[in-house]
């Protein structure tokens, strides 16, 4: 997957049923764009109707006819209906902090529509046809990162979300943040008249959490990857002992993630002549080259498991009320808590700071000449240089961080709306600090990989099949570390190889990875 600009011809078809990983960065980082089906249409307006009904009938349900959270007991009249949307949007768009990214809004934008479409929410069709409209058009609204307590859903995110929809707010269109009702004339989109249930529809969902997490395994798996891909070069440039990898080993065990990983690790270092038998140089290796496969394979299981929860949150409905028009049941419940994916955020953070970890030792065991048997931090003119000896300082500065990151924020809750909303998930800030530590996490593998690439440079032989095309690749745009020079601008090129899919990818391309 890469972050081209340019759209694709076809359009993504959206019913609130399919919407895949894949498809998700196809759309959010690639701009395909998305229309709603035939069915979802007829879904909506089906839904539409009972709601309607309902408002006709002067019935006493939850959003559409009574006010919200602590106010659900106070009845609304049929006349104060719009104002009561306007005035939901408005009251509750009070997010604070940096804004989140365009990737992030643009799967917020996509993740809204996709549960709006499914027709359990009560929404007429020009609702989400104009959220659509903002997202092929580019039009992203500016989203404060901080504020959602992860139950109710993210709703002062997603109020921002809603704003611009109503012609009010700012935007971001072409990296320019201007007023939402200039950019939606600009684009001869008309703003929307929120009608009963359509604000509360809007803004009750996990759409923010869900589309953090989203990214942030569309991250993980290309990081994943580069951390194999990464940790065989370290094996071949210390000498390393391959048999720790042999499949009758992890069999016996039976973790997937391990075998996998293992299997990876033979590959990588298919036709390497760097690498040692047991008691040629040494009887087995310390723990961050053996044990690379229970480390790595458990985070994959991790990884694993978080993407079977998030795919399913894709297609979720996580409004209150939902409305079922075939059973004629309308039902207040609370799939807006985002329990879930708090969990499952923050196990993927944890799981993430520990492929951190095991690299930063071996980025240790590189540069430390007690440990490598190569020059003192890769340098051959020790003390005149100091070559790479800092390098394991930042990895280690990174680790020690994450450490602090990993600490779950779903194991907290402070009630809200005066205790009527007395159980909340903060998974907001379970998926906004997994990004932080898969930021982290990048950065200390692209220090791996530049010491691995130098200290590969000290050896002979042939490279196994992963260095032969890491190693090359890395060499493309940063060269053999000779002067001492300044090495903030190496790490973060090695680190965008990682990010961007470039290195994962281009090993693929020749040998056969599982994640």
């Amino acid at each position: 997957m890469n972050h081209s600009s340019s759209l694709t011809s076809q359009s993504f078809q959206l019913n609130g049923q399919h919407l895949t990983l894949d498809d998700f960065g196809n759309i959010v980082w690639n701009h395909q764009p998305v229309e709603l089906t035939p069915a979802a249409l007829n879904a909506m307006e089906r839904s539409r109707n009972q709601v309607e009904e309902l408002v006709k009938q002067e019935k006493t349900v939850y959003g559409i006819t009574t006010g919200f959270g602590k106010f659900s007991d106070i009845l609304i009249s049929p006349s104060q209906t719009a104002d009561l949307q306007r005035n939901l949007i408005r009251s509750h768009a009070c997010g604070v902090g940096e804004p989140l990214s365009e990737e992030a809004v643009r799967g917020m934008m996509l993740l809204r529509a996709n549960a709006l479409a499914k027709g359990y929410s009560g929404v007429r069709p020009v609702i989400v046809e104009t959220l659509l409209k903002m997202l092929n058009k580019r039009i992203h609204p500016v989203i404060p990162s901080q504020g959602s307590l992860g139950a109710s859903g993210d709703l002062a995110p997603l109020a921002h979300m809603t704003l611009p929809m109503l012609g009010e707010g700012e935007v971001f269109v072409e990296g320019k943040r201007l007023a939402a009702s200039k950019a939606l004339s600009q684009a001869g989109i008309h703003p929307v008249t929120l009608m009963a249930k359509e604000g509360l529809a809007l803004i009750n969902g996990t759409q923010m959490m869900a589309s953090l997490s989203a990214l942030a395994l569309l991250y993980s798996k290309r990081l994943l990857l580069c951390a194999d891909i990464i940790g065989a070069m370290t094996v071949e440039a210390l000498e390393g002992i391959p048999h720790a990898y042999h499949p009758l080993l992890h069999e016996a065990r039976g973790q997937q993630g391990q075998q996998d990983t293992a299997a990876n690790m033979r590959r990588l270092l298919d036709k390497s002549e760097r690498t040692t038998r047991p008691g040629e140089k040494r009887v087995q290796d310390a723990y961050s080259l053996r044990c690379i496969p229970q480390v790595h394979g458990a985070s994959k299981d991790a990884y694993r498991y978080v993407k079977d929860v998030v795919e399913r949150e894709l297609n979720a409905a996580t409004d209150n009320p939902l409305l079922f028009p075939d059973a004629e049941e309308i039902i207040s419940g609370g799939n807006f808590h985002g329990q879930p994916l708090a969990l499952a955020a923050d196990f993927l953070a944890i799981a993430t700071a520990e492929i951190a970890n095991i690299s930063e030792r071996r980025t240790e065991r590189l540069v430390n000449p007690q440990l490598s048997g190569l020059p003192a931090f890769l340098t051959r003119q020790g003390g005149l240089h100091s070559g790479y000896m800092i390098l394991q300082y930042t990895a280690a500065s990174l680790v020690s961080e994450n450490k602090t990151l990993a600490h779950p924020a779903s194991v907290d809750s402070i009630p809200s709306s005066a205790n009527q909303e007395d159980h909340v998930s903060m998974g907001s800030i379970s998926s906004r600090k997994l990004h932080q530590v898969l930021n982290n996490t990048i950065h200390v593998l692209g220090v791996e990989y530049l010491c691995a690439a130098q200290a590969l440079e000290f050896g002979c032989g042939n490279l196994g099949l992963g260095a032969s095309v890491a190693y090359p690749l890395l060499r493309e745009s940063i060269p053999s570390l000779t002067d001492d020079r300044e090495n903030h601008r190496d790490i973060e090129a090695a680190a965008r190889l990682i990010r961007e899919g470039t290195l994962s990818d281009r090993v693929l391309s020749l040998v056969e990875l599982k994640c």
